[in-house]
């Protein structure tokens, strides 16, 4: 099936959206809970499996369903279509602070793999399915895990990432270290394998965990300067451990004032 080709536009700085302008019959692929607007005239539809339009009949979406629900994603896609006769727009938001990054996956030889829960939405057309680590370390100690998702297509599609992303071209055979958490999506090449840091007190007392990420080229990588599970554990950690009902207590007085 042909790709939509879509306008867009991403807007603001560390809270971003994706605006994307649709013209009269093309239509937009979203995750569960990504929608932010939509103006008149575009219509809402969810459908089972990726919502690429691909085919194969219920098998073909039973399939694509399974695929969305071992990257832990939802079974159901939504599909936001243009039925009006003038061009309408509708946009997409980040769930954290960060930075949203258009794919073109035509000019990145229609394959990108991305961590599991990078998608954010797509031109319809474009397929998200699964891609297996070949290598047994990388799956398990990965920061990514065993299984990441995978946008294949030659269309337009955009990921989300935390903090602020490094975008870098890797010549062939050149190596880069990176904290597992870091690792944002690679393109089809780029060879992505895990390596034990070495030593056992660099382990325990070096902060930067046991394992690094290992990119070869030949491909580009792009990498988010904050993972969201690093920022989770900083809030945690912050947070009171103890005496948690005063301090609730005390917030909800300040806030709401005297009553009597």
């Amino acid at each position: 099936m042909a790709m939509d080709v879509i306008d867009y536009r991403i807007q603001g700085g560390e809270m971003q959206y994706v605006e994307v302008e649709l013209d009269p019959g093309e239509a937009m692929v979203g995750e569960a809970g990504s929608l932010m607007y939509m103006e008149d005239g575009i219509g809402l539809d969810t459908v089972f499996g990726d919502g690429s339009g691909g085919g194969g009949g219920l098998l073909g979406k039973l399939v694509g369903a399974g695929k969305r629900l071992l990257t832990g994603e939802s079974l159901f896609t939504s599909v936001y279509a243009n039925q009006a006769t003038v061009r309408r727009k509708l946009g997409f938001a980040a769930p954290y602070p960060g930075r949203i990054l258009p794919m073109d996956l035509a000019a990145l030889g229609g394959r990108v793999m991305c961590q599991r829960d990078a998608f954010l939405c797509a031109a319809r057309g474009v397929s998200l399915g699964i891609a297996f680590q070949r290598k047994l370390g990388a799956g398990f100690f990965g920061g990514e895990g065993f299984i990441m998702q995978k946008l294949e297509g030659d269309g337009l599609a955009f990921v989300h990432a935390c903090g602020t992303v490094m975008e870098r071209r890797l010549a062939p055979g050149e190596l880069l270290r990176v904290d597992t958490g870091c690792v944002v999506a690679y393109t089809d090449g780029v060879d992505f394998d895990v390596e034990y840091v070495g030593k056992v007190k660099t382990a325990l007392f070096g902060g930067e965990g046991l394992f690094f990420a290992l990119l070869r080229g030949p491909g580009t990588i792009w990498l988010q300067s904050l993972p969201f599970s690093r920022l989770a554990s900083r809030v945690f950690a912050a947070a009171p451990q103890s005496g948690g009902n005063r301090e609730q207590g005390g917030l909800s007085a300040l806030l709401g004032g005297d009553r009597d």
